[in-house]
């Protein structure tokens, strides 16, 4: 299996711990990734401002890049939904359609494709889980409050294989953290307030470490965090499930 690793421009600029513990946690499950030198956005911050059109280079850009493999997979599900579902605009060669359909969040990798459904390891501390909105209703990585009270998901069956966790229940399970990308630079004042009610939401029911699936989102919440020097930490839930297996 030959698997490429996307890391998304914010990652490997602000949190390049992510991207290296993505690197090992697949190493560990057996996975040997590349990371091909020439990526470099998937163009997910032009098309959010509405400059979709100026994109395009980026996203063949993008197919140039990782088509010669068999899966490319990404610490972000809001960067993997935007190759899925974005790249439909441009013309759909058997390359660009291979990309598309062969880029993976890592967690739904993890679970759909190496079947992995438990982690070996400990990791004794209340968690919290935060589902973003593109890996959750866009990419179905979790269920959706609106269609079932049941909590569930693949981050959160392999959070609970862990041994000693206890992951927080929520008053509102999986509301979003305000982020948006562009959208909490051109709405501010309404993004900070949804993440701080989100941040509120974790505080009040006990979390101590904050996890997600996707960076972008943990972020803008880690952000709120450090401001009010709250008992938090904010991790990447690559930095969980990789520090636990020896």
């Amino acid at each position: 299996m030959k698997v490429a690793l996307f890391i998304p421009c914010y990652v490997d600029q602000f949190y390049p711990q992510v991207g290296i513990a993505t690197y090992q946690l697949l190493e560990k499950l057996g996975i040997q990734a590349e990371f091909p030198q020439k990526q470099t956005c998937c163009g997910q911050p032009m098309a959010n401002s509405g400059c979709e059109q100026d994109a395009i280079p980026v996203y063949h850009h993008f197919v140039d890049t990782f088509q010669g493999y068999d899966y490319v997979v990404a610490p972000a599900g809001s960067c993997v939904y935007h190759v899925r579902k974005h790249f439909n605009i441009i013309e759909q060669t058997p390359a660009v359609q291979h990309v598309r359909e062969t880029t993976y969040d890592l967690i739904d990798f993890i679970t759909t494709i190496l079947g992995v459904t438990k982690i070996p390891g400990e990791f004794r501390h209340k968690v919290g889980l935060h589902l973003s909105c593109h890996g959750q209703r866009g990419l179905h990585q979790a269920n959706e409050s609106e269609m079932t009270p049941v909590r569930d998901g693949h981050l959160r069956r392999l959070l609970k294989s862990l041994e000693g966790i206890e992951l927080t229940e929520l008053d509102r399970n999986d509301e979003c953290c305000g982020f948006g990308g562009t959208f909490c630079v051109s709405e501010a004042a309404i993004s900070a307030r949804m993440g701080q009610d989100r941040v509120q939401d974790h505080l009040r029911n006990g979390t101590r470490v904050l996890t997600g699936g996707d960076m972008s989102c943990l972020m803008h919440l880690e952000g709120i965090v450090r401001r009010q020097k709250l008992p938090m930490r904010v991790m990447h839930a690559a930095e969980i499930l990789n520090g636990t297996i020896l």
